[in-house]
């Protein structure tokens, strides 16, 4: 029973070729309609949540930093809420619950933070491994913890976010097959339930979306 529950969540329960994973390039086939279109309601909204997220990130990048230093940050965001929400439809596969996906964000860009810190900021970089004000007799150990903290960053970003969209999807999974064993007072019962965890999972996909784009901002300011 649990293999079988946990396959949904394989991309190649169904088929060799893995083509679950299409899921992931659907919008490249909706979003570049949207340019050729008068702007629609939904068009100023993205719009105004794509600026809200520009000021937010400056804030945290600095304002004399490097102009569209933001922009990889808010196409991370875009990429993975559109892929959240995608999931929430039925028989679509959820790309960010599999640490192939996750993984794959947050390992070349915490790398590349790494390697364009050590390389040009190698000074500042050994300064953040030592928080001001640690005792001199503490500095060893607080070199250790931060280090050890800061390898663990991309494995953090990635299973944060696949784990938070397996398990919502896990227990809507859970409720939704002892429905064939309720009668009709708890099937209506059980739908509301649904229906509210189904709220919660697009509150998490937008929560997560946003956690991993500002946590991948604050990362790379502290290299500069």
């Amino acid at each position: 029973m649990m293999a079988t529950l946990f396959s949904s969540f394989d991309p190649s329960t169904n088929f060799n070729l893995s083509l679950n994973w299409l899921s992931t390039i659907i919008g490249l086939f909706i979003i570049p309609f949207s340019f050729w279109l008068i702007p629609s309601r939904l068009n100023f909204i993205w719009m105004k949540i794509i600026m809200t997220l520009h000021k937010e990130f400056k804030i945290l990048i600095g304002y004399n930093k490097t102009q569209g230093s933001t922009l990889i940050f808010i196409s991370l965001f875009s990429l993975i809420i559109f892929n959240n929400f995608l999931g929430l439809f039925p028989y679509i596969f959820t790309s960010t619950s599999h640490m192939t996906l996750t993984l794959s964000l947050a390992l070349p860009l915490w790398l590349s933070f790494m390697i364009y810190g050590w390389i040009n900021n190698t000074i500042h970089m050994f300064a953040h491994l030592v928080p001001q004000g640690t005792p001199p007799i503490l500095m060893p150990f607080m070199v250790c913890i931060e280090t050890i903290s800061n390898l663990i960053r991309p494995g953090t970003l990635a299973i944060r976010l696949s784990a938070n969209m397996i398990a919502g999807h896990l227990l809507m999974t859970l409720l939704g097959n002892t429905g064939s064993t309720l009668n009709l007072v708890m099937i209506n019962f059980l739908i509301f339930t649904q229906i509210l965890l189904l709220v919660l999972e697009t509150a998490v996909s937008i929560i997560q979306s946003y956690v991993f784009a500002i946590l991948s901002t604050l990362y790379s300011s502290e290299v500069n």
